[in-house]
């Protein structure tokens, strides 16, 4: 599946004093699209943290069409652009109750071995996964 969509509900901590979303929290919005993405595939972070493979963000961009608000139930889109041997690509969408598009988002990780800190390739299994996409 390359798309898959996720719900949450802005609570009161993620906003300014106008009742907006500070934009520092859309990073992790897009983080919980992308885990339940991989986990939804069958792949967890956790599994993959306990082979010793980490998946850093290297690049992140944010563009924002409208605030979203204290209370409202989001739908986060996380959608499969592409992977390379070491990098894996996501584009974002996250909607409001009203289905207006709030924000877009990209984001680029990297593979790394966590003993060494370098790139590597993904396990067969992932690869296998991403490819049948």
């Amino acid at each position: 599946m390359k798309q898959f969509s996720i719900k949450t509900r802005v609570r009161y901590a993620e906003t300014d004093q106008m009742g907006v979303v500070y934009h520092g929290n859309y990073a992790q919005y897009f983080e919980m699209g992308r885990v339940e993405w991989l986990r939804n595939l069958g792949i967890s972070y956790k599994s993959m943290e306990d082979e010793g493979i980490m998946l850093p963000v290297v690049t992140l961009t944010m563009n924002y069409k409208k605030p979203a608000r204290y209370d409202e139930l989001l739908t986060i889109c996380t959608i499969f652009k592409s992977q390379t041997s070491v990098k894996i690509e996501f584009d974002y969408e996250i909607y409001n109750e009203k289905n207006e598009l709030l924000t877009t988002g990209y984001s680029m990780l990297v593979f790394v071995d966590m003993k060494t800190g370098r790139p590597i390739a993904p396990p067969n299994y992932i690869t296998d996964k991403l490819t049948n996409l």
